[in-house]
């Protein structure tokens, strides 16, 4: 489908979504992002949804401003996956004993590593900029630097929620590595930290909603957001690069026989800002449950832990700012999701999947998302699908 254009007061909102349904609460939500002063552009996802401050699903282009609420609190949360030379063939039956080597090698759930992984560690991990990387870490808010030891630990641990490692098999049988983090805690914190000093702010006084409180450019408090906010994209980044090394000598431990080899890498933010240039203006463009999908280049949109994932490739569609979803989207709270299903249903629904059938992952079951395939077929002037990959192995905090 083509985008619905719906009126807003600044912008109108160009949605690849069927407005009516669209649950009411996010439609206010973005109905009030289109008021800001700053705000040049508006285009909501298909994977749509209520979010803690600005709607999951939106990519909102600012001039000379920048929404932390708008970004969320999981700072570079994002995807990477890879393709190996191993097939369906080369696994065994039992897939138990791989889920169980993936845990080990990975803390999940609030778990860290027991010291920080270094990189010189890992199989052909690169040692290069890392020192400047944590270097860096004294640039930061004063506010957070106490958890600068956590944070060394957490690097390369997955964390819980919808986060996910997985072990998949596309249509052809090739097996691919997934997996799904952000930031970690040290990203909440410096999110939490600037959105509350935004909130302070004189210009942000007379805001609709206060969780759209703004950092304007040419100011202290701008300048060290974005000092901020781009090291903690940056961490998100090193944080799925050493889990996807750690994921990797896993599998070329327990497929020793068949050697694995595997290709490049594919990682993508999908809650993020980045400066970008539309009709003759640098913006802000700040993704949060979306992904960037400028012409060729590769994404990931993954379902929920039953269903499959896609591999797909951009289109560079300019009207929704080079943009695609960043996955299914929850159709429920999770809250209502607990209240909605039991083991049971979660069992039925992720049968065929070596995963946590247990209540403590309920609210993750497949059918608290909308259905991935229609999702995909609402981008599909957004993005071309390369494969679709169904998950053996699920992996949750």
């Amino acid at each position: 489908m083509s985008y619905v254009e719906v009126p807003g007061a600044q912008v109108p909102i160009r949605m690849w979504a069927d407005p009516a349904t669209v649950e009411g609460v996010a439609m206010q939500q973005l109905r009030n992002v289109a008021t800001l002063p700053w705000i040049k552009g508006l285009a909501v996802m298909p994977d749509v949804h209520y979010g803690k401050g600005a709607t999951v699903g939106s990519v909102i282009a600012m001039h000379g401003a920048v929404c932390p609420a708008a970004v969320g609190v999981d700072i570079g949360c994002g995807m990477s996956a890879v393709k190996t030379s191993l097939t369906a063939d080369d696994l065994p039956d039992d897939l138990s004993r791989l889920r169980s080597k993936i845990e080990q090698a990975i803390p999940v759930g609030r778990a860290m590593h027991d010291d920080p992984v270094r990189p010189g560690t890992l199989h052909g991990y690169p040692t290069s900029g890392w020192d400047d990387f944590w270097a860096r870490f004294d640039g930061v808010a004063e506010a957070v630097k106490f958890r600068q030891e956590r944070a060394t630990k957490q690097m390369g641990s997955l964390g819980s929620g919808n986060h996910f490692i997985e072990f998949c098999l596309d249509d052809t049988g090739a097996v691919w590595l997934m997996l799904h983090s952000g930031s970690r805690n040290i990203g909440k914190e410096l999110a939490d930290f600037h959105i509350g000093q935004a909130q302070k702010l004189p210009h942000n006084q007379g805001l609709v909603d206060r969780d759209l409180a703004v950092f304007i450019a040419d100011t202290p408090q701008m300048a060290a957001y974005r000092n901020d906010l781009f090291w903690a994209q940056e961490y998100a980044k090193h944080n799925r690069a050493v889990m996807m090394a750690l994921f990797q000598d896993v599998v070329r431990k327990e497929f020793r026989k068949a050697r694995p080899v595997f290709e490049p890498v594919i990682s993508c933010h999908h809650n993020y800002v980045s400066e970008e240039r539309y009709d003759g203006m640098d913006l802000l463009v700040t993704r949060k449950g979306a992904i960037s999908a400028r012409g060729g280049e590769y994404g990931i949109i993954p379902g929920s832990m039953g269903t499959g994932s896609y591999i797909v490739k951009g289109l560079g569609n300019a009207a929704s700012f080079n943009s695609a979803s960043h996955g299914a989207g929850r159709k429920m709270s999770r809250n209502a999701a607990k209240k909605r299903f039991s083991t049971k249903d979660l069992e039925e629904q992720t049968q065929g999947v070596e995963c946590r059938k247990d209540s403590g992952v309920v609210d993750e079951i497949p059918g608290a998302y909308k259905p991935i395939e229609k999702v995909i077929d609402q981008q599909r002037d957004l993005v071309e699908v390369v494969a679709k990959l169904k998950q053996v192995v699920c992996v949750k905090g």
